[in-house]
């Protein structure tokens, strides 16, 4: 699960080890390897494996809930988890993310999501002349939720919403239809039908996604945008 979600962003040269091929088609092993460069997710899950006792950072139970949002995470105390998070990213952020401080916790949350609206600088960038690509940047990273509409072969037709910016706040736009590949490197890498909901990170289809997990990754983004644009609102 963690080589399906990390696979697109690694693929595009973003994040992760420069060589793509142990998410690709690589034993557990190297994916291991692998996940322990990735210097964004890998802190999570290391917090969330000491706060919950869970040994391995790769438990099905702390990645699907680091991706999603909801499930073992949302147990844990934001306040202690950004702090012990904040102990890690801040030496290895160093000068070039000064963001990087106690005062996130009130935004904070063990999952992708946080990492992307609070943690990465974009959200920073919002309301100056970088506002189009920092917007696209934002809902590429985050994971979509999306349904699959129709198919073809090797490609889906899907109904997702896209993330919006007023000139003051983030929200999710009217659902519209978009296409997807289900290919990666000539291998099939899911096999949805239409109604089917599945996940979306970096326009790629990850995975399917029962209604749990829908609806944990559709109230965590939800959750988000709310503390994102309060705290837009304070630096206003």
């Amino acid at each position: 699960m963690f080589a399906r979600y990390a696979y697109p962003p690694n693929a595009l040269g973003y994040c992760g080890p420069p060589d793509t091929t142990a998410l690709s088609d690589g034993s557990p092993a190297l994916i291991r390897a692998a996940a322990r460069r990735f210097t964004g997710a890998w802190p999570y899950l290391q917090v969330m494996s000491a706060m919950t006792g869970i040994a391995d950072p790769l438990d099905l139970r702390l990645v699907e809930s680091y991706w999603h949002g909801g499930g073992i995470g949302s147990t844990l105390d934001p306040a202690a988890f950004c702090a012990e998070l904040l102990a890690i990213l801040g030496p290895a952020a160093g000068l070039y993310w000064t963001h990087l401080t106690p005062r996130l916790a009130p935004e904070a949350a063990p999952n992708h999501c946080f990492h992307v609206f609070g943690v990465y600088p974009w959200s920073r960038l919002l309301g100056t002349a970088a506002t189009p690509t920092a917007l696209e940047v934002l809902d590429k990273c985050r994971i979509t939720p999306a349904r699959v509409v129709a198919r073809d072969g090797s490609h889906v037709r899907l109904e997702a919403s896209h993330l919006t910016w007023d000139g003051h706040h983030l929200d999710l736009g009217p659902p519209g239809t978009r296409t997807a590949t289900l290919t990666a490197d000539g291998r099939l890498t899911t096999d949805p039908r239409p109604g089917d909901h599945v996940a979306l990170h970096w326009d790629r289809l990850t995975a399917l996604l029962d209604s749990t997990q829908t609806a944990n990754l559709t109230d965590s983004t939800l959750r988000q945008l709310a503390a994102t644009n309060h705290r837009l609102d304070i630096d206003t």
